[in-house]
């Protein structure tokens, strides 16, 4: 059957579940509320004031009320934030990060299912590390099926690496398409403009994670280096990225679905301190730089590109059929 574009849709895939970045840690301060918009739904952040971050719907179950944004004193920003609890601007009701009404400050009695402590407002399942606020995102409402990994070297307290360089971006494309350039080796020549194909040396799907890497040869000022590209993913939301024999750099890449063809991507870089040491500091940063031209030339790409179920592969075109079956399980249709 010939490839046809008679189908207008480019790309039609169900959004997928895992774990997903909603925001870094330092966006979100103590007494701090914040509306989000992921998951084709609005959501609210907020980090109670003994300093936990929690993720709740966004409308208020007694009349409506969208919780991500105040008045009064609060205009401009989010609700208030009164002890565990965020505080609806509408009439006052106050919920905890479970979804349970704290108090309903002109009312002595209350309805049954607030008395007996029911969950009355839905509320997402939340992790805090690697300087990032992540949610647990499942179509069904199924609890965790795996857990976010701990990353050593993007602790806050961790000296030896640098405070994280960020750059967010808009794709407006499904997650699965951005995801299938981690076993695309040959698109960093024609969309990159390497001198060479990087060699795969390795590729491994295990369960709910993914590992590849990728050897290649890159001109410096200071002559023809050998570089590796080790990637690591946990579920299709999560992904670490170490570069490494030019100067030892860590990509955190996160992709969130805001809908199903619209991806938001946050990627934060730290570097070894070490390796920018003795003049390194200008290659450390001529590296991100690159690595920040690759990414917008990516998306000319990905916004653009059509999903075919069936595409015409060659034999070097790498795993992608079986990265495909490693990233089905995560759809849910």
């Amino acid at each position: 059957m010939l490839a046809s574009d008679k189908d207008k849709t480019r790309v039609n895939l169900p959004m997928p579940y895992g774990w997903f970045h909603v925001l870094y840690s330092h966006e979100l301060e103590v007494g701090q509320s914040k509306p989000l918009n992921y998951f084709d739904q609005e959501l609210v952040a907020f980090r109670t004031e003994s300093g936990v971050a929690k993720v709740v719907d966004a409308y208020c179950p007694h009349m409506g009320a969208h919780l991500g944004y105040g008045v009064r004193s609060h205009s401009g920003t989010g609700a208030a934030v009164v002890g565990e609890s965020i505080v609806c601007p509408f009439h006052g009701w106050q919920y905890n990060g479970e979804g349970q009404c704290t108090k309903i400050p002109y009312s002595a009695k209350v309805p049954p299912r607030i008395q007996r402590g029911e969950q009355v407002l839905g509320s997402w399942q939340v992790r805090e590390m690697n300087q990032t606020i992540m949610v647990w995102y499942h179509p069904e409402g199924i609890a965790p099926l795996f857990e976010p990994e701990l990353i050593p070297e993007a602790a806050a307290d961790n000296d030896a690496w640098t405070a994280p360089h960020i750059v967010s971006r808009d794709i407006y494309t499904h997650m699965q398409e951005i995801g299938e350039n981690a076993v695309d080796a040959a698109h960093f020549h024609f969309v990159h403009g390497t001198d060479e194909i990087p060699e795969v040396a390795a590729q491994v799907f295990d369960g709910h994670s993914m590992h590849g890497s990728l050897s290649t040869r890159q001109p410096t000022p200071r002559g023809v280096v050998d570089a590796n590209i080790e990637n690591r993913s946990v579920g299709p939301g999560l992904s670490h990225v170490w570069f490494t024999g030019i100067c030892d750099t860590l990509l955190l890449a996160s992709l969130t679905p805001v809908t199903k063809t619209h991806t938001r991507a946050n990627y934060a870089y730290i570097q070894k301190k070490e390796a920018l040491a003795g003049g390194n500091a200008k290659l450390g940063a001529a590296l991100l730089a690159n690595l920040d031209r690759q990414q917008a030339e990516d998306i000319i790409i990905w916004n653009r590109k059509k999903h075919y179920k069936r595409p015409l592969l060659c034999n070097a075109d790498g795993a992608f059929m079986q990265f495909r079956r490693w990233y089905s399980q995560f759809l849910v249709e």
